[in-house]
């Protein structure tokens, strides 16, 4: 028998302003048991513990694009997210059971980790997410692709210069990038506002805070697209990591 999530309302409401109603909370469950079930075969996270799992998997997630941030007030009317890298399908999963209005594309480079995240989303019944076996080099140089989210998030994946190489070609003017973090040091500002500079973006803000249970360090990096991203951007597969601009 898996045990089951914490509710943590009280939790929810004073740090996001929010909570999940009793159906989401169920999706949250599920979620859960379709992970541990998932990571016998694939070994998607080593966070399995029901309370490590509310904190650094579903808080997290949902903490970046926190309901009552001035930033994305329009997730619960409705538009269209990307995750780049999501792995077992965080943040994007969670934020698909909370904003049912909004598209998010689950993007992910494994084809193994996309099958597992297809049968989530069909166990959750999930229709608001797709999901796309691709690297995001590659769909930053597609049309279908490019400028045309509203928000694309990326946690865990490479430094903050390439997050911004892989995030701004795909937002609208106007879109925001959401980078995950764990520490943050001035140095990768600096770095970051000069890579930005020439996506055609800005730094709009760098949160930090505290996760509830733990009360370990996290950072939220917002990048705004102002501009035009030039069109040699993103580079080739593997470059950003190995050129950081």
């Amino acid at each position: 028998m898996t045990n089951s999530l914490p509710e943590m309302a009280q939790i929810w409401q004073q740090t996001l302003n929010w909570q999940p109603t009793d159906s989401q909370q169920a999706q949250f469950q599920q979620l859960y048991e379709l992970i541990l079930a998932g990571n016998r075969q694939l070994n998607l996270t080593r966070i399995t513990d029901t309370q490590e799992f509310w904190e650094k998997h579903l808080w997290d997630s949902l903490r970046g694009i926190a309901p009552q941030q001035e930033f994305i007030p329009s997730l619960q009317t409705g538009v269209s997210v990307i995750d780049i890298g999501t792995g077992a399908g965080f943040p994007g999963v969670p934020v698909a059971i909370i904003a049912p209005n909004s598209t998010i594309t689950l993007v992910d480079s494994t084809r193994k980790k996309i099958n597992f995240i297809e049968n989530i989303l069909g166990e959750l019944t999930l229709t608001n997410a797709k999901t796309l076996v691709a690297r995001a080099e590659e769909i930053g140089q597609q049309v279908q692709h490019r400028q045309k989210y509203d928000i694309a998030l990326i946690r865990a994946v490479g430094t903050a210069s390439a997050c911004a190489e892989y995030t701004l070609p795909l937002l609208k003017q106007g879109g925001l990038a959401v980078i995950y973090r764990g520490a943050w040091t001035q140095e990768e500002t600096s770095a970051l506002e000069n890579a930005v500079k020439q996506l055609g973006g800005k730094v709009e803000s760098i949160e930090n805070f505290t996760t509830p249970l733990t009360n370990s360090i996290r950072h939220s990096v917002y990048l705004r697209k102002v501009g035009t991203t030039p069109a040699n951007f993103p580079r080739a597969v593997g470059v950003p990591t190995q050129k950081p601009l």
